[in-house]
């Protein structure tokens, strides 16, 4: 947010209803605006400097304004600026930005370029530019207009990653009325654009888009809120529509399209948020307070409407919808969101801007759901670790295990590793379980009840709650093994002892070939297996195994734990 020194981080104290400046100043330029992205391990922040084209005002980018972008880490409730930050995206203004990132961990900025004199005309060329992984550093802005030529001064451009390992541009064209869209995959040239139409006809660009994808959507969708230029049109009729939502099926290869508000709306600058949990999109867009009558015109400020739709089926209802940010001027305008989902949980905060008071305006409200569940985790679109892909087995749960700081791997060399096939050693094994267990306040006794873990020893602390708890009493000889690999029998037990041991009786036969009653932990295992937290192995013959004296490696531990804190909520 801007303030008197300039642009600073802010946090929303949802309490107080109130937002608190963190202190950390990002950039004092004020002619310039910002896209934000946090991917669960960084903050990237693209400030770039504003020169705003209007369709009978056309101004050429300038070339010493160099866009930046800014890095920051998050640990312990502050904000920390990467070293090497900012980089420089491109040296010339835009009207707008906007950035995303690749699952190669490489960053991507589309905007579009003005050039051009009054004597002689102006044009504008979408551009993209991609920068090393981490967003260190950048290659040269290229072009993405060769195949639908220049577009106006006017128009913009937004980029976003989809489908997993992939990333898309869409931008608009008044000069043939339409909405292009050009995609391609990570990892090839990048030039390797692929170009088609969104949408295409007689009015149906405007320099207004807002676009979104869900990675966890298997389907690969892309969801884009776009304005039409209908209300421009003599013969315009009030139904015809105003703000339309391009749905991007991977599939087909085609867009399908639904409207979200009409010309007798008057609505404008839309934004759309995705609520994976309850399957739906909530559209949020200017319009006039309700304090007004009729439609000015499409562009006019006022109130933040909100309407919501299926995202199987986006029909939008009828009407300007639920006025959700409003003030007595009226003069709110310019709504924007988060680039991330929502669910029931998070709640949903929206921020709009009010240039006659100068000042911000929010609604921070809750979507449908208990707000018990967060719904169905959504791992990120790029791996935190070097050494996990995104296809690669348990990766959801590996991402889920470091987000909630139970397991941050390895760095080494400023790269951060998860060593999945490794096994876990009894030490670290206590390490994740205090984690998982809200880190409660403990203070390790003077003497260690292990006589191979004296004070001092890595984890001594985690070790001896574990211990406290007795949810490992370890060795009948006082000692405790920590440098020794977690069998899968043991790792029942415990996970069954954090659970706080609940009633349980378990069955005659035991659903493991291998797990026959008698077997060490025999309701441990049966215990965990009819909590869904472990499955075994289903062999050849079609029978299940459980592999009680195997090791557990550091991949399926973290889908033990996933599961674990699904059926029992423990974060």
């Amino acid at each position: 947010m801007w303030t008197a020194g300039g642009w600073k981080i802010h946090k929303l104290d949802r309490a107080a209803k109130q937002w608190v400046d963190t202190g950390v100043a990002v950039d004092n330029r004020a002619n310039t605006s910002a896209d934000t992205l946090w991917d669960g391990t960084h903050l990237y922040i693209a400030h770039h400097v504003v020169t705003v084209s209007t369709e009978n005002g056309p101004k050429a980018s300038r070339p010493d304004s160099p866009a930046k972008l800014y890095r920051y880490s998050y640990a312990d409730g502050k904000y920390t600026r990467s070293s090497g930050f900012p980089t420089t995206i491109t040296t010339n203004s835009s009207e707008s930005m906007t950035i995303d990132k690749d699952s190669t961990g490489a960053i991507w900025a589309t905007w579009a370029q003005v050039s051009g004199v009054p004597t002689g005309g102006y044009t504008s060329n979408v551009l993209v530019n991609n920068s090393a992984s981490g967003g260190t550093s950048w290659g040269t802005p290229q072009t993405l207009t060769g195949e639908s030529a220049s577009v106006a001064p006017d128009d913009i451009s937004s980029v976003v990653a989809f489908g997993k390992n992939k990333i898309g541009v869409m931008w608009s064209d008044h000069i043939t009325g339409s909405v292009w869209w050009a995609s391609r995959t990570d990892g090839q040239s990048p030039t390797s654009w692929k170009v088609q139409a969104a949408v295409r006809g007689p009015n149906q660009a405007d320099d207004h888009l807002n676009i979104k994808s869900l990675q966890a959507d298997t389907t690969g969708r892309v969801f884009a809120a776009v304005k039409t230029s209908f209300d421009m049109n003599s013969t315009a009729r009030k139904s015809d529509p105003q703000l339309q939502l391009l749905v991007f099926k991977p599939a087909t290869g085609a867009f399908d399209k639904y409207t979200i508000s009409t010309i007798g709306d008057c609505h404008t600058r839309p934004q759309i948020v995705l609520d994976p949990e309850n399957n739906k999109i909530h559209a949020f867009q200017s319009g006039p307070a309700t304090t007004v009558t009729g439609c000015p015109y499409s562009g006019t400020s006022g109130a933040i409407y909100q309407k919501t739709a299926s995202m199987d089926d986006p029909v939008f209802p009828a009407g300007r919808g639920t006025p959700v940010i409003q003030d007595s001027t009226p003069s709110v305008n310019n709504v924007t969101t988060s680039k991330q989902s929502v669910t029931s949980k998070s709640g949903m905060v929206v921020l709009a801007s009010d240039d006659d008071d100068k000042r911000y305006w929010f609604a921070d409200f809750g979507i449908e759901g208990d707000g018990d569940e967060e719904g169905e985790y959504e791992p990120p679109a790029v791996s935190p670790f070097a050494d996990v892909v995104t296809t690669q087995l348990f990766y959801k749960e590996i991402c889920w295990l470091f987000e909630n700081e139970i397991s941050t791997g390895w760095t080494e060399n400023g790269i951060r590793t998860y060593r999945a096939l490794e096994p876990v050693n009894r030490d670290a094994m206590a390490v994740f379980m205090y984690r998982l267990a809200g880190e409660p306040e403990y203070t390790p006794p003077a003497v260690s009840p292990f006589i191979d873990v004296p004070p001092g020893t890595l984890y001594y602390k985690e070790i001896n709650w574990l211990a406290t708890q007795k949810i490992s009493t370890g060795y009948d000889d006082g000692t405790f093994r920590p440098l020794q690999p977690v069998n899968r029998d043991a790792m029942a037990a415990f996970m069954y002892r954090l659970a706080g041991q609940p009633t349980y009786t378990p069955p005659a036969v035991s659903p493991f070939t291998d797990v026959p009653p008698g077997t060490a932990f025999y309701k441990e295992i049966n215990w965990l297996a009819a909590q869904g937290i472990s499955e075994g192995w289903t062999e050849e013959d079609g029978s299940k195994t459980y592999r009680a004296l195997q090791p557990v490696n550091r991949d399926a531990m973290a889908a033990f734990m996933y599961r674990f804190n699904e059926k029992l909520d423990f974060i």
